[in-house]
C-alpha cells in the first residue's frame, strides 16, 4: 500500500502556488500561494514549514513549456527551483508537464463561482494529479 505524501509546486519567480498528494488515493488538494521574497528568491522559511508539517517522501514541480512543448525562460528557473528544493531538503524532486495547469484550474474556479481567485493550489494540485496519472498511481 502507497501511502506516500506528495508536495507539488507550481513555480514562477514571483509566486509559487502549492499542494498536497497522497498517491494511495492519487488525489491532490491545494494548499497556499507563496510569495517571492525580498532578494527575488522564494520564502524558504514558508515552504520549509510547509515540507515539516507535511513531511512529504517527495516533491514535484511543474515544468513550464511552450505550447509545441520547448523549453523557454521560465523551464530553467523552474528547474534551477528543482534543484534547489532537492538541495535545502533532501528530497526527490522531479519534474512535471505543467502546460495548461493554469488555464485548467482558472476554468475550474470560474465553475464554482471564484474567476479572479488565486489559481496558483490549484494548478499545482493540476499538475500533482497529472504526476501521479503519468507514474500509474491514478
Amino acid at each position: 500500500m502507497n501511502t506516500m505524501v506528495v508536495l507539488g509546486f507550481d513555480y514562477s519567480p514571483s509566486q509559487i502556488g502549492i499542494a498536497v498528494g497522497q498517491a494511495l488515493t492519487a488525489t491532490a488538494s491545494p494548499l497556499e500561494s507563496v510569495a517571492g521574497d525580498d532578494t527575488g528568491g522564494p520564502d524558504w522559511g514558508t515552504i520549509a514549514a510547509l515540507i515539516k508539517t507535511w513531511r512529504p517522501e517527495t516533491l514535484v514541480v511543474g515544468l513550464p513549456l511552450k505550447e509545441d512543448g520547448g523549453e523557454q525562460e521560465n523551464s530553467r528557473r523552474a528547474r534551477r527551483f528543482r534543484n534547489q528544493l532537492e538541495d535545502r531538503f533532501g528530497l526527490p524532486a522531479h519534474m512535471m508537464d505543467e502546460r495548461f495547469s493554469t488555464l485548467e484550474a482558472r476554468s475550474r474556479l470560474a465553475s464554482v463561482g471564484k474567476p479572479g481567485a488565486d489559481d496558483n493550489p490549484l494548478a499545482a494540485t493540476i499538475i500533482l494529479e497529472s504526476w501521479f496519472a503519468e507514474t500509474g498511481m491514478a
